[in-house]
């Protein structure tokens, strides 16, 4: 495929942005400003790419043309490095390609992320207390922020359910494949026999809703106020601060209790209902997609299959690509980065494919 005329486009589309960044008045806007400069940067780390796409295939070119004449050393260290070149150029053709892809409209947006204890009791909930601190060491070392919006802990020191919201650079974009059943196979701390169990935990990535995405008419929704109960402190527990909120046309019930403040926790639900709601009305969107385009890594939906974290062979296995790391003692520590990467090539080659296959069948 011939990418010249798409990247002399975006070149000239680069060129502009430059300068609306360069004036004054960038910033009078300040969400366009954010678009425009995530664009910028998009579009740079492409012509940074096709650059040196171009600059390895002059060299392979190069290093043929002397690897084939009569200067014998010169040849000898052009032979060298040819095999290097050849294995680098298919890389950066499928790089290249992939910056190329139209982006997904929400994967610059934050994340709101919900776990929940599955099958396995008492060591299902501990399992769902794991991937929280998991998650939240990734966001440490990634520079992002983890905000806690509500919790229902366990009496084991677990969770039945907890959820988050992670704010940063591209959040749901790094984390939207996690969605899925993450399922755990170890000897948990109340076995006395040493028997190995299985537990499960659903994790749920959703990307943060903006009131302009969704109108949530106060007509629609029922709120109702009442005393926060279970662990907390005695201030807690105290107060009529807990609040849930029923969207009465879908039937979602949003609960929120963590704070004091019964305005903060309104806030929240409110929140977490807005992201809710715009997943399901992607889901929807996408089942008509999904009957076209067969993907193994999928939507990430709680009902899918996504990996396997196996204690005694300190093994996590990613079974949408078929991916085992054997690192579970430095992953569930937050080390989770060459997983979401394999995902998120994954996905771009099956988006790629299809693209070729529609522009086959145009």
């Amino acid at each position: 495929m011939d990418f010249a005329p798409l990247i002399r486009r975006k070149a000239d589309r680069f060129r502009e942005l430059e300068a609306e960044i360069a004036s004054g008045n960038l910033y009078a806007d300040p969400q366009r400003a954010r678009e425009l400069l995530r664009d910028h940067n998009r579009i740079k780390d492409l012509l940074a790419t096709w650059d040196d796409f171009q600059k390895t295939l002059r060299e392979l070119t190069e290093n043929r043309e002397m690897a084939s004449g009569t200067d014998q050393d010169l040849a000898e260290m052009a032979s060298a490095e040819i095999p290097l070149l050849e294995q680098r150029l298919p890389k950066l053709e499928l790089a290249v390609q992939m910056a190329l892809l139209p982006p997904d409209p929400n994967e610059d947006r934050d994340a709101i992320v919900e776990i929940r204890a599955g099958t396995g009791g008492d060591e299902a909930a501990l399992f769902a207390a794991d991937l929280y601190r998991m998650y939240t060491r990734f966001a440490e070392a990634s520079a992002l922020k983890v905000e806690p919006l509500e919790s229902s802990p366990s009496e084991l020191g677990g969770y039945r359910e907890v959820i988050f919201k992670v704010s940063g650079e591209a959040v749901f974009r790094k984390l939207r494949y996690e969605s899925g059943v993450h399922r755990v196979q170890r000897v948990p701390a109340t076995e006395a026999q040493g028997r190995i169990h299985t537990s499960t935990a659903t994790v749920a990535v959703m990307p943060e809703a903006q009131e302009v995405d969704l109108e949530l008419k106060p007509d629609e929704l029922r709120i109702d106020v009442c005393r926060s109960g279970g662990p907390g402190g005695q201030g807690v527990n105290t107060t009529d601060s807990a609040v849930q909120i029923l969207h009465i046309p879908s039937g979602t019930i949003v609960r929120c209790q963590d704070g004091r403040s019964q305005q903060k926790n309104k806030a929240k639900a409110l929140q977490i209902l807005r992201s809710r709601l715009l997943e399901r009305k992607q889901a929807e969107e996408n089942e008509k997609y999904a009957a076209q385009r067969k993907s193994q890594i999928g939507g990430g939906t709680r009902s899918e299959k996504g990996r396997t974290y196996n204690y005694p062979q300190n093994r996590v296995t990613d079974h949408r690509i078929n991916l085992t790391l054997y690192n579970l003692d430095s992953f569930v520590e937050g080390n989770i980065q060459e997983m979401l990467e394999a995902l998120q090539t994954r996905d771009m080659e099956e988006r790629l494919a299809d693209a070729s296959l529609s522009d086959a069948t145009a």
